[in-house]
């Protein structure tokens, strides 16, 4: 926990009648908005409102093509993260940017080291580090290559640089995105500490509870366009979505359809084994959504990554229909049917900087070409009529997706597999980091895909999605499954069973 000192002022700092459009289409058109010091502020819309276009201006990271940023009522204009930072605001990421390779402490001080002797080095930096740490009650070895780190750990990290580099305003997009329970709770306190020491918050949630209960105000935006300024105390997480989507937005219970109790098995994994899991075996029937549950680290992830052949097996079988994968490689999974939706949609599943229409068209690329030539045409009519299906609209196709909001991109990953539908869907973290209307269409996208005889597996750190998705759970504990739940299961029991192993059911 964070203890108070008195510490700089903190400047207040707002926006006056900020746009910014790509390719001219608008993502913010007339936002005004001023946040005083030791203010936790939300900032809420569905996927593409804006919101993290508004946090990136504020971070240097975009120049806005209207309006000003004002820090104490004068106006700034920030061409760079580097201009940000020096006038006390930083912008901590959904996808942190860190050095993996590098320690902590070099991370914490990257471009700010203080010399000892005329040299950079990380003892002139010790004392400052452990100062910080002291101040913010993080517990981190310094010497750590930040690589062993958890995704928590890592966001620790950020936020000392923060504050090592002297920010008294700190943005959050998404910050509980990728934590557990446990990591979520420690960093919700440490914001509280934040604005107790009269620093200012700003965050970017999609999960209202959490926003409701840390903000004195929250601003939600729709379509670009500021709908509201109010006191949080004022709203309901029902009310909010009610502002973020013009609409009531029916809560988050769809169930899958029973499986025919004649579907056939077609897939079945047999011992998988590699350095992260052991003995791994389990099947899905056709048309049947089967949850993997686990605490971090307990294996789920690297389970999808071993089927798809991202990850090599040291032993073990995967089958499709009956037929046997003969070589472990993800050409090899794909021709056999098999799909995969990665966690990280940034790293693993999109490539940023070409359009949706051919991020969609990779994975059936040979089938449009003629004499090495893509079928131009083909392509854009085969790619639209996937991101149709997942409610990507036509104005978005052919921006770069890195400028699509986070629910188009997980759209997109998405309808990479309809152009051509697998026979086993592997979908990791399906709804990560997307808005409340976005996260039921891909609930139902998937449940569709079960329908018309998809074998899906799903993974989430959201123990109530994957409860909600799946007809059966199987629950990881160091890379071995040790409990299996028909559903709907106590959620208490499979927290038990992630916890303390258990035999098979």
């Amino acid at each position: 926990m964070i203890r108070t000192r008195q510490s700089p002022r903190t400047p207040t700092i707002g926006v006056d009648g900020i746009g910014k459009s790509y390719a001219g289409v608008p993502v913010l058109h007339d936002v005004s908005l001023e946040i005083p010091p030791g203010e936790i502020h939300g900032l809420l819309g569905e996927n593409g409102a804006g919101k993290s276009t508004l946090l990136r201006i504020l971070g240097g990271a975009i120049v806005p093509d209207a309006g000003t940023v004002r820090i104490e009522g004068a106006p700034v204009r920030f061409a760079g993260p580097r201009d940000s930072i020096a006038h006390g605001v930083s912008l901590i990421s959904q996808e942190l940017a860190v050095v993996p390779d590098r320690t902590v402490l070099e991370n914490v001080f990257l471009g700010n080291w203080r010399s000892h002797a005329g040299l950079a080095g990380p003892r002139a930096d010790l004392g400052r580090y452990r100062a910080l740490v002291d101040e913010v009650g993080f517990e981190l070895d310094p010497m750590r290559r930040v690589r062993t780190l958890s995704v928590g750990q890592r966001q620790q990290v950020e936020i000392l640089r923060a504050l090592a580099r002297g920010s008294r305003v700190l943005c959050f997009d998404e910050p509980t995105a990728t934590l557990d329970e446990a990591d979520t709770e420690h960093l919700l306190a440490v914001l509280r500490g934040l604005a107790a020491q009269q620093r200012t918050v700003i965050l970017v949630s999609h999960f209202l509870d959490e926003v409701l209960a840390l903000a004195d105000r929250v601003t939600v935006l729709r379509d670009g366009a500021q709908i509201t300024t109010a006191a949080a105390a004022h709203h309901t997480p029902s009310s909010l979505v009610r502002l973020m989507v013009g609409r009531d937005v029916q809560a988050l219970a769809a169930r899958p359809e029973p499986v025919e109790p004649a579907a056939p098995v077609v897939f079945r994994a047999h011992g998988l084994t590699n350095a992260a899991i052991t003995d791994v075996s389990f099947e899905v029937r056709r048309g049947e959504i089967v949850g993997l549950a686990g605490l971090v680290g307990s294996g789920r992830t690297e389970t999808l990554r071993a089927i798809f052949g991202v990850d090599p097996l040291q032993r073990g079988e995967i089958t499709v229909d009956g037929l046997t994968v003969r070589r472990h490689s993800v050409p090899a999974a794909i021709a056999r049917g098999i799909a995969l939706v990665p966690e990280s949609r940034k790293d693993e599943g999109l490539v940023l900087g070409r359009d949706a229409v051919e991020n969609v068209a990779l994975p059936t690329l040979g089938s449009r070409q003629l004499a090495g030539v893509v079928r131009g045409r083909a392509e854009r009519r085969a790619a639209g009529i996937a991101l149709a299906l997942v409610d990507v609209r036509g104005a978005a196709h052919r921006l770069p997706v890195q400028a699509l909001s986070g629910g188009n991109q997980q759209k997109a990953m998405f309808a990479k597999w309809l152009v051509d539908p697998p026979t086993v869907l592997l979908v990791d973290e399906p709804t990560r980091g997307v808005d409340i209307a976005a996260k039921a269409n891909i609930h139902q996208l998937v449940l569709d895909l079960a329908a018309r005889g998809t074998a899906v597996v799903v993974v989430s750190s959201d123990l109530e999605e994957v409860m909600a998705l799946a007809h059966r759970l199987l629950v990881l504990r160091r890379g071995r499954v040790c409990a299996e739940f028909a559903l709907p299961a106590d959620r208490q029991e499979v927290m038990s069973a992630a916890f303390h192993q258990e035999p098979v059911r």
